[in-house]
């Protein structure tokens, strides 16, 4: 065990090595370190937060957002010793503007549009509303993740007087506010715009009508509703905030220390930066990320349904991957579709497996210390999730037992008990493969130069078959041997060539494992059966 100075020394280290690190949670974490570097929080706390619309179900973007704050989040801590807190808060009181296209009872919810969120059925018919199923969604995953946060719903903040001080600040600012936002709007919208929305007493439908403050003290608004003019209190969930004021409102009287936003939202923070301003409070912290496309290279939208749902990744591959891919490069765009899982996956390992053997500079950039707040899991994987999708797409192994049956003959101490990390990975190699991988392998007939080769490549497994592979580990006895045939005919320069030609004869693919360690996890004899069939066409 560590003695107290020891932990200390290496609390230290960590400390010091955080403050050069170039791993953008870190360069992130240090922004808040410099937002405090007078005095700490009046309030206590750092505060992080993320926002998510429930007009539609969750998608990775949502999950991503929440991931990417809690790496900054766990930068900070690993900097300063302030406590910090997370609320993940839902615009649950926003008006629905359009149906969803991946929701069912379509026509139900058309009849609702304009309406609280909260205040709209649940189309799947499971909760009291519309949001109270998208939350819950959110909520679920979230916490399969292990996330620590709070919830926070708009409606309950709103219709629970939490808002009240703040909106009559933004009632006191109006014609502030007015000015921040008219000339960001076009023409028409500039006629009708208010940075208060009015939920209608007739009608139930948060109202895009322009309005008059009576009372800024009292909450008093005026308003015309169905050619009526209306006086109503603007508090106790009576009404709610254009969302770029909303925003804003709700930076100030949480006092918001950190939320990021994707880059779509550029001019939306800057506009709300200055409405925070206006009303006496200091943006948030924060930074801009890329967006995640679908495989068209278009966005990713909650009410269109495209890219891949959060279930449909965790289907395919685990969620140190979907943690993985998110990690990586959020400056930059990335297509998100089935096809990036199993590079995600294997990517994830080769980074993980590096981690224990790096000095501390190194292990702060590698992107598991962050999917793991530098808890990294001791567990190692024998084989690639790549060479898994190989075997699992050749004829009759294309179930748990029959791969697991593979894996020990491989290695008899590998099983399901000892290694749950490989275990669930070949649950996802055998979906994948059935889904994604089968279908498209096409062996193509050699040419009479390559059967030539896979002849000599046959006899030299025969001799393992028959003299074994001495000392050396039979995977690299295999690759060694596979290795000499391809440089005796393509050179060292066109080895490449050699072993496309051994992925599109054997596997039918144009890309595929390292190939020792594929013969020796299939076995010598199924090898040379494979073999035999690209020779017989």
């Amino acid at each position: 065990m560590r003695t107290r100075n020891e932990r200390a020394t290496r609390v230290n280290d960590l400390r010091a090595a955080a403050m050069t690190s170039k791993a953008w949670p870190f360069e992130e974490a240090r922004k808040l370190l410099k937002r405090y570097e007078a005095a700490p929080p009046a309030k206590g706390h750092v505060l992080f937060e993320t926002g998510y619309g429930p007009s539609g179900l969750p998608h990775i973007g949502t999950f991503n957002e929440v991931l990417r704050t809690t790496m900054v989040r766990h930068a900070f801590a690993a900097l300063s010793d302030l406590p910090t807190r997370l609320i993940a808060f839902s615009d649950d009181m926003d008006g629905l503007r359009k149906v969803p296209d991946n929701v069912p009872n379509p026509d139900m919810l058309r009849a609702h549009l304009g309406k609280p969120l909260t205040r709209i059925p649940d189309p799947f018919g499971k909760y009291e509303s519309f949001a109270h199923h998208n939350n819950a969604m959110l909520r679920a995953f979230l916490d399969r993740f292990g996330f620590e946060y709070e919830f926070a719903s708009s409606t309950d903040y709103y219709t629970g007087g939490r808002f009240d001080d703040a909106l009559r600040a933004v009632l006191r600012h109006y014609g502030a506010i007015m000015d921040v936002m008219l000339p960001t709007l076009r023409a028409e919208r500039r006629a009708t715009y208010s940075p208060v929305l009015p939920v209608s007493p007739k009608s139930g439908v948060v109202l895009q009508v322009p309005v008059e403050v009576i009372d800024a003290e009292a909450g008093l608004i005026a308003f015309e509703d169905e050619g009526e003019r209306i006086v109503q209190s603007a508090l106790g969930g009576l009404s709610k905030l254009q969302w770029k004021v909303d925003w804003a409102m709700r930076w100030v009287a949480l006092d918001v220390d950190y939320e990021m936003a994707g880059k779509d939202l550029i001019d939306s923070v800057t506009q709300s930066s200055r409405i925070a301003r206006v009303l006496g409070g200091r943006p948030p912290e924060g930074f801009n990320y890329e967006m995640f496309l679908d495989e068209k290279g278009e966005k990713i939208s909650k009410s269109k349904g495209n890219g891949l749902s959060l279930d449909q990744w965790l289907t395919y591959g685990p969620e140190e991957s979907l943690a993985f891919f998110a990690y990586r490069e959020p400056k930059k765009a990335k297509q998100l579709h089935f096809g990036v899982i199993p590079r995600a996956v294997d990517e994830y390992w080769q980074f993980r497996e590096k981690y224990p053997a790096q000095p501390i500079e190194q292990k702060l950039g590698n992107p598991v210390h962050h999917i793991h707040d530098g808890k990294v899991p001791a567990e190692t994987l024998p084989v690639s999730f790549g060479l898994l999708l190989n075997l699992v797409s050749l004829p009759g192994v294309g179930d748990r037992d029959t791969l697991w049956g593979f894996l020990r003959r491989y290695d008899p101490a590998l099983s399901p008990e000892a290694n749950p990390a490989l275990d669930r990975l070949v649950g996802h190699a055998v979906a994948y493969g059935r889904d994604f991988v089968a279908a498209t392998l096409v062996r193509r007939a050699p040419s009479a130069e390559e059967r030539a080769q896979l002849a000599e490549l046959d006899a030299a497994l025969a001799r393992f078959a028959e003299r074994g592979f001495g000392e050396v580990e039979p995977a690299q006895a295999i690759q060694d041997q596979v290795y000499e045939i391809g440089k005796a005919h393509y050179g060292k320069e066109g080895l490449r060539s050699w072993f496309q030609a051994l992925y599109e004869t054997l596997l039918g693919s144009s890309q595929g494992p390292r190939m020792g360690s594929f013969f020796a996890l299939y076995g010598i004899e199924n090898s040379r059966k494979l073999i035999a069939e690209a020779l017989a066409g």
